[in-house]
């Protein structure tokens, strides 16, 4: 088994190395492992910027790579055609995994584009200032991440898109083309979802709280029946468990949204969930007896 070094091992070598080299001005940590109410645990990344007078010479030489461990696989997006770039001037990151299972995600960015953008992140703890050019930031907390309060037009058009593309759904499933009707499902309507159940737990608590990327925290903030009609929205690759996933989800939705509408004073349109879910059960009936 591979020794997997600690924390403190850790952010011993990543400030270390900043410390010794000359290039580097100022160093400071951002996400969850900068926030001391997250919760901790192994795959936590280490997300790092340094700050430098040139990228250039780290993007050219990345010799330096090799003082953080041995690497199990690293990605530079910034030099992938699969992403947008960026201007390597200013910023360039290095996201790698070494074999011990720790992660750091680095950020070299220019002195001028850290001053610009330092604090944008209330993740943010500030480690090496070599010139005390960072100026005072808020202590670190995920408040930039807390679940925002609907708009009425976002509220309106969040349901909108739920139920609009719901009927793609029944269209790949009646047409048996599988692959279609999950990707609209997933893709789309799935989002809306989540974004909704956002708005019901912000809602619960005062808006005070993040429901992490992908949604991970909702289960702390649903009750127990709401988190299960949730799991009954995923499904396999079969029609017929499709079909019961999505009229989970517009179960669901159309409860959830519900609250969410009382408690904003929100005015809901009934007619179009009504509508919509009338029109899948046509479908769906179409679909069974096609198969007979």
């Amino acid at each position: 088994m591979v020794y997997r070094r600690s924390q403190e091992e850790m952010m011993g070598l990543i400030l270390g190395f900043a410390r010794r080299d000359a290039r580097i001005r100022a160093l400071y940590l951002n996400g969850l492992r900068a926030d001391p109410a997250a919760r901790r645990d192994d795959f936590q990344d280490y997300d790092i910027v340094y700050a430098v007078s040139a990228t250039r010479p780290f993007i050219d030489d990345q010799s330096w790579l090799a003082g953080f461990g041995d690497v199990l696989i690293q990605q530079q997006p910034d030099r992938s055609v699969l992403f947008d770039g960026c201007d390597w001037e200013e910023r360039y990151g290095f996201l790698v995994l070494f074999a011990d299972g720790n992660r750091i995600d680095f950020s070299l960015q220019s002195l001028s584009y850290s001053l610009k953008t330092y604090g944008e992140d209330s993740q943010t703890v500030p480690l090496l200032d070599k010139d005390g050019l960072l100026p005072a930031i808020p202590a670190a907390s995920d408040r930039a991440h807390h679940v925002k309060p609907p708009t009425a037009e976002a509220f309106r058009d969040c349901c909108n898109e739920f139920w609009w593309v719901a009927t793609y759904i029944a269209k790949g499933l009646w047409r048996r083309e599988v692959l279609y009707a999950m990707d609209h499902m997933n893709l789309y309507v799935r989002p809306m979802l989540l974004k909704m159940l956002d708005w019901y737990a912000g809602s619960q608590t005062g808006y005070t709280m993040s429901t992490g990327k992908c949604g991970k925290h909702l289960r702390r903030y649903l009750p127990q029946d709401m988190w299960q009609a949730l799991l009954r929205t995923y499904a396999p690759a079969r029609e017929e468990e499709l079909w019961a996933a999505l009229f989970a989800m517009t179960e669901l939705f159309a409860g959830v949204s519900a609250r969410v509408a009382q408690s904003s004073g929100f005015r809901l349109n009934t007619q179009e969930a009504q509508n919509v879910t009338s029109y899948l059960r046509r479908v769906q009936k179409d679909w069974q007896n096609k198969l007979a």
